[in-house]
């Protein structure tokens, strides 16, 4: 039983994400086809075939997002069913699964809009040398402390709030270089620098903001058949008409993940489920609350004697 679904973002990639799912059911391996046609490139290759392309951008959105799915086909009736689920929310990234989890887009389209987002954040980054970093052990009015001072060399913002003692920063290199400096005046216990691309959920973004509100716009929206619990607002997403200010907002505001999963717990959800590819919102649920249970979907279970398509 699953009280809630909560899809991977951006940094959860890995080379072969998904193959597991696709050799294992032909549900799965079809989600993969129907997304290299759509695109009109082979996504599939790109994840499964190795090297550095699965963690672009541009690459590692629609691949995440379509492992997420192909996961979730290949579950088939040992899946979820919206009758089980009283929510769904994502990481970023994950926010557009959720959506289609809960019917709001279509695989289509969100597809393609997430495609788009990556390039277009690929494409902030590589105009605004920029990036991200985690706090670890400090909480969010210290964290706020640090970008406000770091700011004064560039764009510096929190950028995620995952977990108690878990918190992100964005922003221009410079600004970034002078917040971790301010952090070890303050003690902060440990800044890691974060693989990314560039600085999400910054003002770094603008630019794929305004590319992504252009193409939100022709975009037909449906009424969420669960609740899709926002990264804006840590709640629910009350019409489908919010839907598209609320993802040309999240560009460039912040993750308010801490939040998204104490409004579900405050609604008696304790049960989560996590689609491929990745266990980290697993090990960020443990952060916020160890009683909660989680389940990973990360790769199929095999029986040895009984194989299915």
């Amino acid at each position: 039983m699953t009280d809630a679904i909560l899809f991977p973002g951006q940094g959860a990639q890995f080379e072969g994400m998904g193959r597991a799912w696709a050799d294992h059911s032909s549900a799965a391996m079809a989600v993969f086809t129907q997304a290299d046609e759509v695109l009109g490139f082979s996504l599939s290759e790109a994840c499964w075939a190795g090297g550095e392309d699965v963690n672009r951008t541009d690459i590692a959105q629609p691949g995440i997002f379509t492992c997420s799915v192909a996961c979730l086909a290949g579950l088939g009736e040992a899946g979820p069913t919206p009758d089980d689920v009283r929510a769904v929310a994502g990481l970023s990234l994950g926010e557009y699964t959720a959506l289609w989890w809960a019917g709001v887009l279509s695989f289509e389209d969100a597809l393609r809009l997430v495609r788009l987002r990556g390039e277009a954040m690929q494409e902030a980054s590589e105009a605004c040398p920029s990036g991200m970093m985690s706090l670890v052990g400090t909480e969010l009015a210290q964290a706020q402390e640090i970008a406000s001072s770091a700011s004064e060399h560039g764009i510096c913002a929190v950028a995620n709030r995952n977990a108690p003692g878990q918190i992100v920063l964005s922003g221009d290199l410079a600004a970034l270089d002078a917040a971790e400096s301010i952090a070890s005046e303050l003690g902060v216990r440990r800044v890691i620098r974060l693989s990314v691309a560039g600085g999400f959920h910054s003002e770094c973004m603008r630019s794929a903001a305004v590319q992504l509100a252009d193409a939100l716009a022709g975009i037909e929206m449906n009424e969420p058949r669960v609740p899709v619990v926002s990264n804006v607002t840590a709640r629910p997403i009350g019409h489908s008409a919010e839907v598209k200010d609320l993802l040309t907002q999240q560009v460039c505001s912040p993750v308010l993940w801490e939040d998204s999963v104490g409004w579900m717990v405050g609604e008696g959800i304790t049960k989560f489920l996590e689609p491929a590819p990745g266990k980290i919102l697993g090990g960020i649920l443990r952060k916020i609350d160890r009683e909660l249970e989680w389940t990973s979907a990360d790769e199929p279970v095999v029986d040895e004697e009984v194989q299915t398509s």
